[in-house]
């Protein structure tokens, strides 16, 4: 049976919204009726690559007053703005998809959490992007780690050393914000891969942190973080984020146990291994069939390549997350990233910011209770 599409609006017509806008155009489930912004010639670039009429306007409550109901509303401004327009997406009783972060912080967050939520009670869906969980080599480890073929889960490592010059903060005035962006190399470009860390894991305890700004100028915020994070299940982590890293490198997350682990760089399962049913080994480790990379036996070559084929990665990653967002609408089910979910990583990069700057610990639990 041919299902309907859901009639969406995109809100921000920048390079997100471009993104979006691709994913809703390729997606058979999504058909593009509105596009949102202020910058009018930002909405005729869009337009004029779908090539199709849509109805255009400055802001989401003039197209909302105007009578148009979008079925669903993605939120692809600046991250300061997502709370406010989202809630009024969902009071308008749309369902709503939001451009990561949740929101800058958890004050901000902490109302919309409880909006999507009780919206949810009546079937409506609120998906935040974290578009890398639905990679094949995420959820490979991710199962493994469900199915206890790690063990038990030891320690952990986020990196994310990429490079961003001046004149990429200098394109944007909201950029390097700590109203609009939020925070830096954490907030903005780690947070996916924070994201994958505490999904991983699980939940933290207690962090600790140090930030710099070193390479860049006139921004609020960092684009250097380190942090430690001891989570509930006693596993330790560290969390590397950094958009100081010339040329820029890789995107890295390692998970190791006492019966296996796992390497994921740039989306790429690197190295697997799980004991099975061998029996613990003393020893060094490194020897024979106990180190043997077993990757390629969790992932076919084409599913682990990081050129997946030479089309469109992000593209890729994004219709992966709407077909999860799609199936959620149909079955009236919560999509794998909720707001709550989404809520708990931007809580924990809160809490890096915390930490940083009053130079101690911080307890997880306060930073969630938006204490």
């Amino acid at each position: 049976m041919t299902r309907s599409q859901y009639n969406t609006a995109v809100v921000g017509c920048g390079v997100i919204g471009l993104l979006h806008m691709r994913a809703i155009t390729a997606h058979s489930r999504f058909a593009l009726g509105a596009l949102v912004d202020s910058d009018s010639a930002a909405r005729s670039r869009l337009r004029e690559e779908i090539g199709g009429r849509v109805i255009e306007t400055d802001s989401l409550l003039d197209l909302i007053n105007s009578g148009y109901r979008p079925q669903v509303v993605v939120i692809a401004t600046p991250s300061g703005t997502h709370a406010d327009l989202a809630s009024a997406a969902l009071a308008a009783g749309s369902h709503v998809i939001i451009e990561k972060p949740l929101d800058v912080n958890v004050a901000r967050a902490l109302p919309l959490v409880r909006l999507a939520n009780e919206a949810a009670s009546n079937g409506r869906v609120t998906s935040v992007m974290s578009q890398r969980r639905f990679d094949p080599a995420c959820q490979v480890v991710s199962k493994a780690i469900r199915d206890g073929r790690f063990g038990a889960i030891t320690s952990g490592l986020a990196s994310i050393a990429w490079w961003r010059g001046q004149d990429y903060y200098d394109s944007g005035a909201w950029r390097g914000t700590i109203a609009l962006d939020g925070g830096g190399s954490t907030m903005n470009q780690g947070i996916h891969t924070v994201d994958l860390l505490r999904w991983f894991l699980g939940r933290p305890v207690e962090i600790y942190a140090e930030t710099g700004l070193i390479a860049h100028e006139r921004l609020e915020v960092e684009d250097t973080a380190v942090a430690t994070v001891r989570f509930e299940s006693g596993a330790l982590a560290t969390i590397l984020a950094t958009t100081a890293a010339y040329p820029g490198v890789s995107a890295r997350v390692q998970v190791h146990g006492s019966r296996g682990s796992a390497i994921i760089e740039n989306d790429r399962l690197e190295y697997f291994h799980s004991a099975g049913n061998e029996a613990s080994k003393g020893g060094y480790g490194l020897s024979g069939d106990s180190s043997t990379n077993q990757a390629l036996n969790e992932l076919p070559p084409t599913e682990s390549s990081i050129e997946l084929q030479n089309t469109d990665r992000s593209l890729i990653a994004h219709l992966r997350q709407y077909d999860d967002i799609a199936n959620a609408i149909d079955s009236g089910t919560s999509p794998l990233v909720d707001v709550n979910e989404a809520f708990l990583s931007l809580a924990l990069v809160e809490s890096i910011y915390r930490s940083a700057k009053a130079h101690t610990p911080v307890r997880f639990a306060d930073v969630v209770a938006g204490r």
